[in-house]
Formats: structure tokens, C-alpha cells, sequence
């Protein structure tokens, strides 16, 4: 591998990580892309690598919420937990099944979705304020969405994730928010929490696959672990309705790729 491969797979860490930790996903939608049109890497490999990254990226950036105190452990738990036994349907369901109109159908929720969020936070900033001052009160987590619907909701995310091959921050952050009533700062470091959790999972059975490309994970992880420390810091100084308008970005581009393919 020259020079040039691992400074630019270090730059695509740096990019990766940093916008991953700041909307709450893993930043897979930015590398495996990368590897497979820079690259030409295979697939399988590509999928597998860019869960690593996702991993790497997760744990780097759990460190810096930590230290804000904005995880709600309880409900990433139960997100992340509830997933791992949708993970491997997922990956059963990808083998047995695959459908076009599956991804034709999905991808139009998802530009939707992130067309409603970014239409709704260009005038509604206020209502994010609004929300982080509401967290203050106690258990209204639990009055104003049931905790238990977060069970059912973690397991179809661990079906969506494996069978599509994408992380689940881009819709764990949106129900967190805009149903649990938690500020745009809880939701995204509980996300990195919860993914966390099932990332681990996925790598353990990428691994028995043999489907790491570990000299990627290494010149990407380094770039990976400043970008999420420098996401998490940056994170700070942006508006409530910025990042979720850069979450809504990452939805309306994960539904156009699937719509090519």
C-alpha cells in the first residue's frame, strides 16, 4: 500500500469520523461508499471493513459523550440489545431474499424522512431548546413514549441494518428526539452508545467471515479516532437545527443510493 492509498484512507477516517460522531451514526455511509468507488474493494470486504471503522469510530466518540453525561444508558441499552437478534434475521433474510421493490420502497421513506426533518429545522430550532429544557423533568421519557416500544423498534433495527448494510444512527437520533423528547445531544450520544453494542456484535461475525481488510482499519482508524474526537468537540458549537439538518442530508443520500444501486 503506497503513500498516497494511506493518506487518503486516513482523510476519509478523518471525514468519516468526524461527521459520524456528530450526527450520532457511524460514518459507514461515508467509508464503505469510499472504498468502493476509490478503491474498487469487493463488497463483501468493503461491508465488513467499513463495520470495523463504524466500530473504531463508536468507541472513540463514546469516550468524549461520556465525559458530557448526555448518554442515557437505560435506553440505549434496550436499543442495542433488542438488535442483536435482529441482526443475524437480517443477515439470514440477505442470503434467502433479496427484492428490489424492498429497496425502492425503503429508500422513499428515508428521502422523505430526511426531507420532513430538514424541512422542519429550518424554522423549528426552538422546538429543540424547547425539548432539552423539557428533559430536565423527571421521567417524561416514560410518559411521553412507553420505554418498551424501544425493544420491538432496536430489533427491526437490527434487521434494517444487516440487511441493508448500514448503521442505524440515522433513524435511532430522528425517534429519540422527535418521540422519546430527548435534546439532539442526548440522541446522538445515545445512539453512539447503541451502536456501540451491536457494531461489536456485527464485527465478531464479519471476523469468522474473514471479511476485514485490517491494513484499511488501520490507516482509516487513525483518521477515524481524531475525526470523532473532533466531531464530538465541534458538536458542541452547532445549533440544534444544523445537525439535524446534516442527519437529514445523510438519510436523503443513503435513499438515493439505493435507488441506483
Amino acid at each position: 500500500m503506497d503513500m498516497t492509498t494511506i493518506l487518503l484512507l486516513f482523510l476519509i477516517g478523518l471525514l468519516s469520523g468526524g461527521y459520524g460522531s456528530i450526527i450520532g451514526s457511524g460514518g459507514g455511509f461515508i467509508f464503505v461508499p469510499a472504498l468502493l468507488l476509490l478503491f474498487q474493494i469487493d463488497p463483501a470486504i468493503a461491508a465488513g471493513t467499513g463495520l470495523a471503522i463504524v466500530l473504531i469510530n463508536s468507541l472513540s466518540a463514546l469516550v468524549g459523550y461520556r465525559n458530557e453525561q448526555n448518554i442515557q444508558y437505560k435506553v440505549g441499552f434496550m436499543i442495542g440489545v433488542s438488535a442483536l437478534p435482529g441482526s443475524l434475521i437480517g443477515v439470514w433474510l440477505l442470503q434467502m431474499y433479496t427484492s428490489q421493490y424492498f429497496y425502492i420502497v425503503f429508500a422513499t421513506f428515508l428521502v422523505g424522512l430526511g426531507v420532513f426533518l430538514f424541512s422542519k429545522n429550518i424554522h423549528f430550532e426552538s422546538r429543540h431548546k424547547t425539548n432539552m429544557n423539557l428533559n430536565k423533568e423527571e421521567n417524561l421519557t416514560a410518559k411521553t413514549f412507553p420505554i418498551k416500544w424501544l425493544i420491538p423498534f432496536g430489533f427491526m433495527m437490527g434487521i434494517l441494518s444487516s440487511y441493508l448494510g448500514i448503521g442505524g444512527g440515522w433513524l435511532i437520533v430522528p425517534v429519540l428526539v422527535y418521540l422519546c423528547r430527548y435534546s439532539i445531544r442526548q440522541a446522538t450520544a445515545t445512539s453512539i452508545f447503541t451502536l456501540c453494542i451491536y457494531s461489536t456484535f456485527g464485527v465478531s461475525l464479519q471476523i469468522a467471515y474473514n471479511s476485514i481488510d485490517w491494513m484499511i482499519v488501520l490507516c482509516g482508524g487513525i483518521g477515524v479516532i481524531i475525526g470523532s474526537q473532533l466531531g464530538v468537540r465541534f458538536s458542541k458549537w452547532i445549533p440544534n437545527k444544523v445537525i439535524m439538518q446534516m442527519l437529514s442530508l445523510v438519510l436523503i443520500l443513503i435513499g438515493f443510493r439505493m435507488y441506483f444501486g
